[in-house]
């Protein structure tokens, strides 16, 4: 088992939830060590005193901050935790919000909660199945290696998510960034049609099996040529800007290739699909008729069934399903203007409609 990173409680009004934190992912990248040009030579960090050339240990080195003037007021890292508000370990959430609000812009790095004992379990199955239940995410401060942190904290099947985020003061300005940005309108309505097309064709459901990590798989593959000393193939070079006046064509084809592949993808899935059927129905003894009639009947009584789960709001997992399926469910729920509304939106439209429905 891992050892977790922070462990501490959660405290929202007198209550007090003890969780232990633990790091949710991890990034796989090569590894390399530096070398001077043209040698063997390992380049090497050292932490030195300027004055002396003599090399410093790291618990003999103190922080300074620049007052002006060439001046430096000195701190060591007691003065420091002593002025630290997560130094009782405390996770203190402020307020309770929209999940569907929360710009993913502010979002940092994901960490699993769990229980900070078995005898706590039930305090924190009741935070996490209260704040699954009202679609809300929990947003609080917590100090950690030395910097105080924004948090939200949501439910997500048997776990509680703490997900760090940069304070408003962090996040930059795009104005500040960017010198010009194209007006609204700016393409012709037969482009911004086609463009709404290339992106249906390209649509489909979110799942992150489907995407790997190819230029570390790249580079080793680099590496292990160079190691048995095997020519080296470059990659192609990146496409060449589209052309205003090559717009509308590029998309036409862009389009026709992308609905091809899907074609051929649903083809070759749905002849698969196809003859497991046809064995599972002689395997039963029903015809396939007879069992997509059943399957007819079974689909509208469970469509019926998640209309009324919807009109009662029972607990949805709205953040993981598609923009097409909330749109039924919005249907179902009356929500007007619906088929006007990004993602967001329509998620927190939804929510709110559960919320009126019960």
């Amino acid at each position: 088992m891992a050892r977790p990173i922070w462990t501490g409680a959660i405290t929202f009004g007198l209550v007090s939830v003890p969780v232990a934190m633990y790091s949710a992912t991890h990034e796989h990248e090569v590894s390399f060590h530096q070398f001077e040009k043209g040698t063997a030579d390992r380049i090497r960090y050292r932490r030195v005193n300027e004055r002396t050339g003599k090399e410093v240990e790291f618990d003999d080195i103190v922080k300074g901050a620049d007052v002006g003037g060439g001046d430096y007021v000195m701190l060591d890292q007691d003065e420091l935790d002593s002025v630290a508000p997560g130094r009782s370990r405390s996770l203190d959430i402020h307020r309770f919000v929209e999940l569907a609000d929360i710009d993913p812009l502010y979002y940092q790095k994901t960490y699993w909660l769990g229980p900070g004992s078995s005898e706590t379990a039930k305090v924190y199955g009741l935070l996490r199945d209260a704040m699954a239940d009202t679609g809300r995410a929990a947003v609080g401060t917590l100090v950690m290696r030395g910097k105080e942190y924004l948090t939200a904290i949501r439910a997500d099947g048997e776990l509680l998510v703490l997900q760090t985020m940069y304070f408003a003061d962090e996040v930059r300005d795009p104005a500040d960034q960017i010198d010009e940005l194209p007006r609204r309108n700016q393409a012709k309505p037969a482009e911004m049609h086609m463009a709404e097309q290339l992106i249906d064709s390209m649509s489909g459901p979110w799942k992150p099996s489907d995407f790997r990590d190819t230029y570390t798989e790249r580079v080793n593959e680099l590496i292990e040529a160079k190691k048995k000393g095997k020519e080296i193939t470059p990659a192609e070079d990146a496409p060449e800007p589209t052309a205003a006046s090559d717009l509308f064509e590029v998309l036409r084809r862009s389009v026709e290739a992308a609905s091809q592949r899907r074609a051929a993808s649903s083809g070759s899935a749905g002849s698969s699909s196809k003859s497991s059927t046809s064995a599972k129905s002689a395997r039963s003894g029903k015809s396939p008729a007879s069992r997509k009639s059943s399957a007819s009947a079974g689909s509208s009584k469970k469509s019926a069934t998640g209309a009324k789960t919807a009109a009662k709001g029972r607990s949805t997992d709205l953040g993981a399903m598609t923009k097409s399926d909330l749109l039924k469910l919005a249907r179902d729920l009356d929500v007007p203007g619906r088929t006007k509304l990004d993602r967001p939106e329509l998620e927190k439209a939804v929510r709110k409609a559960q919320r009126r429905a019960a």
